[in-house]
């Protein structure tokens, strides 16, 4: 999906120049003058694309960090990404839920989280960042990774998702997902799939995969291929942004990019059914655009979770309520 805003600052000024020329025309001296000193100063200093590094612009338009630096705009509070999720006048209206602290564990301030997985006392993560992605496992009582696996410099770690034999792990622009040994979680196969890769979760039937749209597609999990598509809808209202997600009973759980709100989907209607605010995890946050809520992993045999966020110290297991 093409993130809105990553027009340029210099293209956007030169524009409302001309719509004030025709406008104003004549009787606007002072209003033009102020205009172009503007206009010229924006279009004089803008980046020259030819001399931006393609991690380093990817970086800044990045699924679960775009945009992340001062430069363009962008950033928690940002005007481009809304707080909370638009929710539409039309039936059903979503419920909205809590988040119940039940308990916090660590973890790794460094990692920049973009998938989280539990599995038979096992944390699978999956982080970004080019030159930095990695997928790892560790215990779920703490300590080390057992096993830590690098990506590819080029590549943007994005979501992942555990069936009976396989690790997918997506990336975000490349294209690419990679069916790993979920043991060594060395990468025995590549597979290709249109668009960008941000959340992925197993149903115990169907890959479910968001792309920052609001759209998930199911997927088929042995081979990777598409099945179908629903569209997700508060009220009627498309919700766009869906990031990290986690697949809970027959539901879908979307975390919504930029905002601290979790998502209750009903994948065969598209329907969000409940919104839980989680605005009071990891506070205060880290200094950092990026650390912002990113990473639901359900806990086996349990109706808690495991949520963290991007560079955050901590995670949380919680009860969602209401």
């Amino acid at each position: 999906m093409r993130i809105p805003g990553a027009t340029s600052r210099s293209g956007l000024a030169c524009g409302i120049l001309g719509g004030m020329r025709r406008f104003f025309g004549p009787v606007g001296p002072l209003m033009m003058s102020l205009a172009l000193v503007g206009a010229v100063s924006a279009c004089s200093t803008d980046e020259n694309p030819g001399d931006a590094t393609a991690s380093g612009t990817d970086t800044a338009l990045a699924s679960s960090s775009a945009p992340s630096g001062s430069d363009t705009g962008g950033g928690q509070g940002s005007s481009l990404w809304p707080s909370n999720v638009v929710v539409g006048s039309d039936d059903p209206q979503p419920a909205r839920g809590t988040v119940e602290v039940v308990r916090e564990l660590e973890h790794d301030p460094q990692l920049f989280t973009q998938g989280l997985e539990v599995s038979d006392g096992q944390i699978y993560e999956s982080t970004g960042q080019y030159g930095s992605s990695q997928v790892q496992r560790r215990p779920l009582d703490g300590g080390p990774p057992t096993v830590s696996v690098p990506m590819a410099a080029d590549e943007f770690g994005e979501g992942l998702a555990l069936t009976p034999d396989t690790l997918w792990t997506l990336t975000w622009k490349n294209n690419v997902a990679h069916n790993r040994d979920p043991q060594t979680l060395e990468v025995r196969e590549e597979v290709h799939y249109d668009g960008e890769g941000w959340g992925l979760c197993f149903d115990g039937a169907q890959l479910v995969m968001s792309n920052g749209s609001d759209q998930l597609t199911f997927r088929d999990p042995v081979t990777f291929e598409p099945t179908g598509t629903v569209d997700v809808t508060a009220g009627g209202t498309a919700v766009p942004w869906l990031n990290e997600l986690e697949c809970v009973d027959g539901e879908v759980l979307a975390n919504v990019f930029m905002t601290d709100e979790i998502l209750r989907i009903d994948p065969t209607t598209g329907h969000v059914t409940a919104i839980y605010d989680g605005a009071h995890l990891q506070q205060p946050r880290p200094d950092s655009n990026d650390a912002v809520l990113n990473g639901i992993a359900a806990l086996p045999e349990s109706e808690n979770l495991l949520v963290t966020g991007k560079l955050w110290p901590t995670m949380y297991e919680v009860r969602l309520g209401g």
